[in-house]
């Protein structure tokens, strides 16, 4: 695994190898997954939302919107960068300082035919920030300062193709003091849009998702 360098060469790898580059194009890819829809939620994104999956050995993955990933790509937790399409130099300044809101929920269990458990929540954290470099520079990477409420979940499909989708939001405050949900909430039948409803998030300021299927039970 080479986070560290990654962690280093932060900027340069964002603007060299983040292939996202218009939030149009990825509202666009929301609405043809029918994501909005499904979540109840408005998506109209103003920044980009970028998901590196680290690998055991190899490169770490950065997540395109819509990619096909085999599920044993998507084994270590995220991490996490937000920029500003249209000036990717300074992303952390652009997008906001933070604090941020990541959620990551599964519309598609048991099956995309079946939804009787949906939403799986993967992940939801709080209490990010862009992180600092050497020299105090800001970089599109993401950092959250306090544990997740929900810590990452690898996404187990049971059958069919499933949709995993991404989620930032702008923190508001008093987010910490939420008591909807908790560590030991169940991960299953949550509700991304209620829930952003009842804490304050307003609607998503970036989003992102990848497909994963169960090679078993295409």
């Amino acid at each position: 695994m080479r986070l560290t360098r990654l962690f280093t060469l932060a900027p340069l790898f964002w603007r060299i190898s983040a292939q996202d580059v218009s939030v149009a194009a990825v509202k666009q890819a929301f609405i043809d997954a029918d994501i909005p829809s499904d979540l109840k939620i408005n998506f109209d994104p103003s920044f980009l939302l970028e998901v590196i999956l680290p690998q055991s050995s190899g490169h770490p993955i950065l997540v395109h919107t819509g990619i096909q990933l085999p599920r044993n790509e998507t084994a270590t937790p995220p991490v996490f960068g937000l920029f500003d399409p249209f000036d990717p130099a300074n992303p952390s300044i652009n997008a906001g300082q933070g604090p941020f809101v990541i959620a990551a929920v599964d519309p598609d269990a048991p099956t995309p035919t079946n939804t009787s458990n949906a939403q799986v929540r993967h992940f939801l954290g709080g209490d990010f920030f862009p992180r600092k470099l050497a020299g105090s520079s800001l970089s599109p990477l993401l950092s959250n300062t306090t544990a997740a409420l929900s810590e990452w979940k690898q996404p187990t499909p049971t059958g069919g193709n499933h949709r995993y989708v991404f989620l930032a939001f702008n923190q508001p405050v008093g987010f910490n003091q939420q008591q909807f949900i908790n560590a030991t909430t169940p991960i299953m039948h949550f509700d991304i849009a209620t829930f952003a409803q009842e804490v304050g998030l307003g609607n998503p300021i970036a989003g992102t998702f990848m497909m994963v299927a169960n090679p078993d039970n295409p």
